[in-house]
């Protein structure tokens, strides 16, 4: 997407260890235009998936996965990272090691929310060495869930991530592919 390339190349922000901050317009300050072209992009490459539930992962993921749902007409379920006082016992879990925190959560969703006849859309910001999307995978795996896709905003191509989710045969559209990033702050894209 070459709004979206144009964007992280603008106001992106390479830092040691091969992170790539992009706070100013996708997960801190969010450009509410650019999202809505992301939520389009998204329905044209699944809309015809027949997807009920759009599921992702607090925090960064929510503001996408509201935007996208909303071309879909589908309700956005997101796992927690905190079992919370109004959250039922009945719930699906799975330890999931964040890039970005340098830290394993266990993630939860209330298994009122997923059930074995939903067609579900995994929505995220980053995919890089696709730890977080591997959980939301087994989530949806353990309550018998479908998986139509998963659809990512800025995938780190030259990290194993998207391979490693791509091999288990689970269709991945990222609308960004970043082939490289240098410490002078060079970011180029995959073709």
């Amino acid at each position: 997407m070459k709004l979206l390339e144009e964007r992280i190349i603008k106001d992106g922000k390479v830092f040691p260890g091969n992170v790539l901050k992009v706070d100013r317009f996708l997960n801190h300050q969010v450009d509410v235009k650019l999202l809505n072209e992301i939520g389009k992009e998204f329905y044209r490459l699944f809309g015809d998936k027949e997807v009920n539930k759009i599921f992702t992962i607090e925090a960064s993921g929510i503001g996408i996965a509201c935007i996208v749902a909303q071309y879909f007409d589908v309700p956005v379920v997101f796992a927690k990272k905190t079992l919370g006082k109004n959250i039922s016992a009945d719930v699906y879990s799975t330890p999931i090691t964040s890039f970005t925190h340098g830290r394993t959560y266990d993630v939860i969703v209330s298994q009122e929310f997923l059930n074995p006849e939903d067609k579900i859309l995994i929505i995220d910001d980053f995919l890089a060495q696709g730890c977080a999307l591997q959980g939301l995978i087994n989530l949806i795996k353990s309550a018998g869930a479908e998986i139509v896709g998963a659809g990512i905003v800025i995938e780190k191509a030259f990290q194993q991530g998207g391979e490693l989710i791509r091999s288990q045969g689970i269709r991945v559209e990222s609308l960004a592919r970043v082939k490289s990033m240098s410490d002078d702050g060079t970011i180029t894209f995959c073709d």
